[in-house]
């Protein structure tokens, strides 16, 4: 990006040091928050200048849930904002597409803010396919998904229609986050972990997302002030223990309901599950490249 900053240097070295002037000069002080003066200025940089990014808001709990709502706040103070979101909840509906029915896709308007925002009748994934390939004339330069209701950690990530658009997103070319809180209340309180969205999302427009790579983003549900930090893991080794609850309708037919246990087989200490459960945001750098590379060897001994 070529920024015109003209006259207003000065205005960044000013704030600079008046930033500066109000840290204590301590080595812990000068670690901790460089790295936030960093993000400041590249925020001021970001208000002064025509360019503002463009950033594409998705999910999969329904254009009017709380969770994505919040989200767009969020977004708003620091680009310009599309949201192309299905029209009522996709949760689980991991990285589905319509293939055999049409798509609707509606300009919506649910707020006063200043978000253009699409109502979509497909999947997660779906809705990122339209907003890139049908309704931007540009590539956004980052797609958030969320903030889920609930938590997208270890496996989840596979069954995840929140992280399923921000991998399609990757597929497309564009840098993506997807962002989960462990909270599947409804009225869930978001505001805790704002600044960790912001923080996260300034991070990953500053210094970019390889390509083929999405970053999952977990959220504890916890106050603002018990939030420990933020954690760089690895994914979980777990799985759910399937229960299904039969159960007769009224006309003697039988159904089902799938419930189940969340079963973590993984002891580490460098994963997203400890993180969480040890009061961390946990960011997972996660691949959409599927080959067990480490097996290719094995294969090409086999007798085939």
């Amino acid at each position: 990006m070529n920024i015109v900053l003209d006259s207003k240097p000065n205005l960044i070295i000013s704030y600079t040091k008046i930033i500066k002037n109000q840290i204590r000069p301590s080595l812990q002080n000068v670690k901790k928050y460089s790295y936030l003066i960093g993000l400041h200025l590249y925020e001021i940089l970001l208000k002064m200048t025509n360019k503002r990014p463009l950033i594409l808001v998705t999910n999969d709990d329904g254009i009017t849930a709380p969770g994505i709502r919040a989200l767009i706040q969020i977004m708003n103070t620091i680009g310009d904002v599309i949201v192309v979101a299905p029209d009522r909840p996709q949760s689980g509906m991991g990285h589905a597409i319509t293939v055999d029915n049409v798509l609707h896709c509606n300009p919506i308007t649910i707020d006063d803010g200043p978000q253009i925002e699409y109502s979509c009748s497909g999947t997660p994934a779906d809705c990122v396919k339209m907003a890139v390939n049908e309704i931007l004339n540009r590539k956004p330069d980052l797609c958030v998904s969320g903030i889920n209701h609930g938590a997208n950690s270890s496996i989840n990530v596979i069954y995840s229609g929140t992280m399923s658009a921000a991998v399609e997103a990757g597929i497309e070319g564009v840098p993506a986050i997807g962002f989960s809180l462990l909270d599947f209340n409804y009225k869930a309180d978001f505001k805790q972990g704002k600044e960790f969205v912001k923080r996260i999302t300034l991070n990953a427009l500053k210094n970019g997302i390889p390509e083929a790579t999405v970053l999952n983003v977990n959220i504890p549900k916890l106050k603002k002030e018990h939030i420990k930090g933020i954690k760089i893991c690895r994914q979980a080794n777990g799985y759910w223990r399937e229960d299904f609850d039969k159960r007769k309708s009224p006309f003697g037919k039988e159904y089902y309901w799938l419930s189940g246990e969340f079963v973590n087989k993984d002891k580490g200490e460098d994963t997203d599950i400890w993180a969480l459960e040890n009061g961390y945001v946990s960011i997972v750098p996660v691949q959409f490249d599927l080959t067990a590379h480490h097996m290719i060897q094995k294969l090409n001994s086999w007798d085939l």
